[in-house]
Parts: structure tokens; sequence; C-alpha cells
């Protein structure tokens, strides 16, 4: 499964500008140090950051304890998540932000919402002693399913005020998704709202929890907030208004002692078959990586208003739209809805209308952009703009490119930045000021975090061959297991290279000279076409770098003369249409990029690939469709489920 080879090469290097490195919060001067520390003692490396980013209650008394594959940072140290991202910004030093906006919300139909850290934190006060009279305690699962409100925000972080375990289940699944994530955790409260906006209709969301409840028994009262005004059903007894609760709750609430190691929050990966993977986090290190990687993965400053598109229901939106942005003490944008919305210009009105400074969206989202067209981007002024950054998948250097040129105007460096839901906070990231980039690579590894690619012996490999991606020393944020399930944590991440005590990340990857990372895709995508091991993802870039395709996402199916069949599935940019002659020039161009041997044996255009809404592609589902055979597995996270069905449509062949 190691044996990768990269096929595709990438000269073009961009340089940051020394106006940016000039005002960067890590200059290359102070990079290098701390890349220097970081790989002589990782543990002295977050010792520091923790120090110098994180406000404690009790010092800690040991930096690590490591006994593979369990790890323990910070012990007995003292902190609260709640206090760090809020009261430390209106009280002594930095009271000055009490009257700074912590939170701008839009929501689709275009109502906004600006909520300073001084009501942010009385909110918060005020749902916490909501939940303590709901009888929540300290340890105690908390399940919240909601829209992309205010009242989300408010509701995670009241949890970490009082100790309570947060889960936070994405507003798109279904009954049953709800009811296994429930009954796994063992909740017995949902939060949740009457419904949601979305491509300019609501959507119900109590209703839904409602069937779910009917196979989640242990559930006991049900926390309702008001967003559409459609009429749901109440249980008496079991369901309560959010609005009732909090006019009769108190605004005093002292954040609650918390332990470096106790349990901050479980969230269920998405997207497979069977038992719902609950990775669990901790309080201490995470806070710690997400804080430190917040500030200078995004350079954050105190005028920045930082806009991250994630939903919060998603790992991406945990760390960098609420904890590690409220913990700097800065501006962090929520939006409802969808980007086209009511047209494909909404992301670029955003922009202009909040002055958004740092903009951190998907690949697969920007592909969407390029295939909408330039003439949305035209019509506003992003001049705001000074950061960009990427993260979900690898990003095509065309796409990379597009997104420097036309979004950033040339000027915006780029962090392209790899990490998981497992992880809790970025990995591997260029840090804008002080490394050049390519377009395409994640460049290096954060300061502190230890990552490399090897063979199936646990042999570091580098250049052309490609390897499996590792992490050899533990981090702080780093999962500390799979809730409810021991033996699943030790048989996916870390049975394989037990002897070395390496983390299995899941994906394929190589590094060039320079040591960059370029991710190559999940391993289970690796295709062994005639012989060669090759990654997805190379063989996209070689077909979005010709001059009329927005996105691809390409699958294998097995073949008898080849081994895997290369299937790709296309969209073209706005206005195109797709006919037989193109299929053959983008076989073509595929050969001339990479080889004759990755040529497409079938190109299927289509208008959309199939994606969750926080962005990713589904390729599983388009493995089903390239075999054909019948669609299985989890569906309900697809932003459009009719997609499926079109391209499974001999027309689109």
């Amino acid at each position: 499964m190691a044996d990768l080879e990269s096929i595709l090469e990438e000269k073009r290097v961009f340089k940051p500008s020394a106006e940016f490195s000039k005002k960067a919060n890590w200059n290359k001067a102070t990079a290098k140090a701390m890349r220097e520390l970081g790989e002589k003692s990782p543990q002295r490396f977050w010792a520091k950051m923790a120090k110098e980013n994180i406000t404690w209650m009790k010092p800690w008394k040991k930096v690590l304890d490591w006994k593979a594959p369990n790890a323990k940072w910070f012990l007995g140290g003292k902190l609260n998540v709640s206090h760090n991202c809020l009261d430390r910004h209106i009280e002594g030093e930095g009271s000055w932000r009490k009257n700074k906006a912590a939170i701008i919300w839009e929501g689709e139909p275009g109502d906004t919402r600006t909520i300073t850290y001084g009501q942010l934190h009385r909110e918060v006060c005020k749902f916490s002693n909501v939940l303590k009279q709901q009888g929540v305690k300290k340890g105690d699962r908390v399940v919240l399913y909601m829209p992309m409100i205010p009242e989300l925000a408010v509701a995670m972080l009241a949890c970490t005020r009082i100790g309570a375990i947060h889960s936070i289940i994405f507003g798109g699944f279904s009954a049953t998704s709800i009811s296994d994530r429930v009954n796994d955790a063992g909740a017995k409260i949902i939060v949740t709202a009457d419904g949601g906006f979305r491509r300019g209709k609501p959507f119900g969301l109590k209703s839904i929890v409602n069937e779910a409840l009917e196979s989640a028994p242990g559930v006991k009262r049900v926390i309702v907030a008001k967003r559409t005004a459609q009429r749901v059903s109440m249980q008496v007894g079991r369901d309560l208004w959010w609005d009732d609760l909090m006019a009769e709750a108190s605004a005093n609430c002292p954040p609650a002692e918390m332990d470096a190691e106790d349990p901050l929050f479980i969230l269920y990966t998405s997207g497979t078959t069977g038992k719902p993977k609950g990775i669990l986090h901790t309080t201490g290190g995470y806070l710690t990586q997400a804080t430190t990687t917040s500030k200078y993965v995004f350079d954050l400053k105190d005028d920045d208003i930082y806009w991250c598109t994630a939903d919060i229901g998603w790992v991406t939106g945990h760390s960098y739209v609420v904890y590690g942005i409220l913990a700097n003490g800065a501006t962090t944008v929520m939006y409802e809805g969808a980007p086209n919305s009511p047209a494909e210009d909404r992301f670029w009105d955003i922009i202009e209308r909040h002055r958004i400074t740092i903009f951190y969206t998907a690949p697969t989202a920007i592909r969407t952009f390029i295939r909408w067209g330039d003439e949305h981007i035209k019509k506003h002024d992003l001049s705001s703009l000074r950061l960009l950054g990427t993260v979900g998948e690898p990003i095509n250097p065309e796409a990379w490119t597009w997104y420097q040129k036309v979004i950033g105007g040339g000027r915006c460096p780029i962090v392209d930045t790899w990490w998981q839901t497992e992880t809790g906070g970025i990995m591997i990231t260029s840090l804008p000021g002080s490394v050049n980039t390519k377009p395409g690579s994640a460049t290096l590894p954060f300061p502190g975090i230890c990552a490399d690619t090897v063979n199936e012996a646990g042999e570091s490999v580098s250049g052309k061959t490609g390897g499996l991606l590792v992490i050899k020393k533990p981090w702080p944020g780093m999962l500390r297991g799979i809730w409810g399930d021991k033996k699943r944590f030790r048989e996916t991440y870390w049975d394989k290279f037990k002897k070395q005590g390496f983390y299995l990340a899941g994906d394929g990857a190589h590094r060039d000279r320079q040591g960059y990372f370029w991710i190559m895709g999940r391993i289970d995508d690796v295709m062994n076409v005639s012989g060669h091991r090759i990654g997805t993802m190379e063989v996209e870039s070689a077909l979005v770098s010709h001059a009329k395709v927005a996105e691809a996402a390409v699958v294998g199916r097995p073949d008898a003369i080849t081994g895997t069949a290369v299937v790709a599935f296309v969209t073209l940019k706005g206005g195109l249409e797709g006919d037989n002659s193109l299929r053959d020039a983008l076989r073509k161009h595929v050969a001339k990029e990479i080889g004759s041997f990755a040529k497409p044996a079938d190109i299927r255009f289509s208008n959309a690939l199939p994606k969750t809404r926080s962005g990713k592609i589904m390729r599983r589902l388009l493995r089903n469709i390239a075999e054909g055979v019948d669609v299985v597995g989890d569906t309900t996270t697809l932003e459009d489920p009719s997609i499926i069905a079109k391209l499974q449509q001999p027309e689109t062949r």
C-alpha cells in the first residue's frame, strides 16, 4: 500500500512579500527558531506555546506522559476553555475586548447579528445555568444538532464552562444517524432548533430529532431554539424552548476548573458504514494546539475579520470557527447558508460588506467558484483580504493559482493546511510570511509536529517515491481514543506501526527535495494502473489543468487488463458542454501531463459532483457508480442527493 508513485511536477514557487513578512506574527527568523526548537524538543516547544497562549488556573507538573498509543499532556494543569475564549478578553489586561465583535453572524435570508465578547460571555453564562437546571453535570454528554446560528457557539461554550462533554451532529444527518450517535455517547439531553435556512427555503431539525428519539429512549430533555418560526411538535415534560429558559437564567456562572486531560468533546466521523466512530478530544492539549495554530497559521491580528466557511458540525468549525479563533480574541464570521443563495456571488458579497481580511475555505468550494465563472467575483471589492487558506483535501495546483490570482488579487499568501478530525488541529501547513509556497503542497509540518512518509516497513521515503503519511511523535491535540472502543482505536491508527509507535493518518504523500509534503489522497483511493500505484489527486490535477475543466474526481474500477481502470467525473467551466471530442482531448491531455497509462478509460461529464455540505467529494459513491453497482452507505450528508441519479444516467458517459 505504501509504494506510491509521484507523477506530477510543480515548479512554480511563490515567495512571501517583504511587507507581509515584516508584519507577520512569526517572521522568517522566528519561524526558523520555532522549527528548530520543535525538532529538537517537541515537548519544550509545546510547553512554550501553552504558557504563552493559554491561561491556566493551575500550572501543569509534567508536559507529557506517553505510552503508545495513549498520551496525556500537561499533567496536573487546570484550565477552562470558556474562560480562555471569553473571560480573559473582558477582564484585566484584555478587558478592552469587552465591546469588540466576537461573532459576526449572517443568516441566509440576509439577517445579521453582531455579538460582542461581553454579550457572548453573558449568553454563555446564562445557558450554562440552563444546562445545570436541567441536571447536566460535569462529564455528562450533551448532543448539539443545530443550524449555523450563534446559539450553537453559545451552547458548545456553555458545555465547556460547566465541564459537560459536547457532541455536535451536523445539521444534515438523518434521524437514524442521530439516534446512533446519541446512543453511542449515552447522551441524556439534545439542544436543537426548529430548523434553519438553506437555498432560500427553511428546513426542519426538530422534526428529525422527534423521529430520532423514537430509537433513543435515554434522552430526557430537548431544548429548542427558534430560527425559522415553523410549527414543530413539542412533547410536554421533555421539550423546552431556549428563549423561555434563557429568560429566567442567571448571567452569573463561574467557569469550572477542568483538568487538562478532562474530555472536551466527542465528534463522530461521517460518511462510513457501520458503527459511528466517536473521536474523543480532551481539554488542555486540544486548546493549546487550536489556539497556537490559529495565531500563527492565520497570522491573527486584533483588527482582523476572519471567516472560515466550514459548518461547526465538522472539526474545522470546532477548531477554526469557534475555539482557536475566540481564544485569540479575534472576530469570527459565521454564515448560515449556501454559497449560491440567492446568487453565485454570495460569498464575495459577504467579504465586501464585512471587510473580511482572512478567508479559509475548501478546495472543492474553490473549484466550484471556478466553474461558476469569474464574473461573479469581479462585481465585488475584495481588497480587504490579506490571507487565504484551504482545508479539507488536497488542492490542485491550477485551482491554487486561480485562488491566489482571482480571489487574492495576487497579493495574498495562501496557507494550504493538512489535518484531520483525529489530529484536532493543523499539522502540515505553510507559515505566511516565512515560507515559500508551491501550488498544491501543504509545505512543511507545523513546529512541534513530527510528520514523515514511510514504506510498509516504517522506513522513511522521499523524492518521487511516495509513502504512507505518519506522525512519529505525540502532539497536544491528538485524539485520546474512540469513545467506548479502545480496540478500534488501536487497530485503526496504531497497530500497523505498533513497534515504532507511529500514528497512521490513512493518507498517501510524498516529500520533495525541500522536504515539502504533497498529499496524494486517501490510501483507500490509490489506483494500481498497469503496475503503477498512483493517487487520485495527481490525475485530478492533470484534468483540472485543462482550460475547460473546473473540477474533476477520479476513482478506479476493476479491470481485467490493467488491474484498475481510471474513471473520471468532470465538471466544466460555466457555459461549456462535454462531448466525445472533449473526452478524447482530455485523455490526450492526461497522457501528456502524466503518461498514457493514466488516461481515463471512462470520462463522465456532470454539472456537479456528489459532495457533503462540508465540501468533500464522496468518492466511495463515485466508485459505486463507476463499477455499475448500487450506491450503498450513508448519503444523508449530501448537499444535493439528486446528483447520484444524474451521474447514473447514460448521457453522462
